[in-house]
């Protein structure tokens, strides 16, 4: 069975969610309830994949919703740390891009 988990931690003006090991289906549910909170809780939402293995169409979806909803509510969310499959993943799709820091944000706690 393919384990994933989301943490989330606060740091002063964010939330940093750190998601570990598979983000597919099965994940929907818990990556959505996570991200939601995120999104309510802080002005900026900082969404660590660098514990990833896989990444799906499922979890990209749920990340650009999670993205739009902050832009609505004049939030901000970010992704950091893709690497391997995950990051390769970002790229071709073009949600990478989309969810980069800006270069002058300063996103360390």
């Amino acid at each position: 069975m393919p384990h994933f988990e989301a943490r989330t931690s606060s740091a002063p003006g964010r939330i940093v969610v750190t998601l570990i090991g598979e983000c597919d289906l099965a994940a929907r549910d818990e990556l959505t309830a996570v991200l939601t909170s995120a999104v309510r809780g802080a002005p900026v939402v900082v969404v660590d994949v660098g514990g990833l293995r896989f990444l799906d169409s499922t979890g990209l979806h749920t990340l650009v919703t999670a993205y739009r909803s902050a832009r609505t509510d004049g939030r901000r969310l970010y992704v950091v740390n893709a690497d391997g499959a995950v990051a390769s993943v970002l790229d071709i799709t073009g949600v990478g891009h989309l969810l980069s820091p800006p270069a002058d944000e300063q996103l360390a706690g």
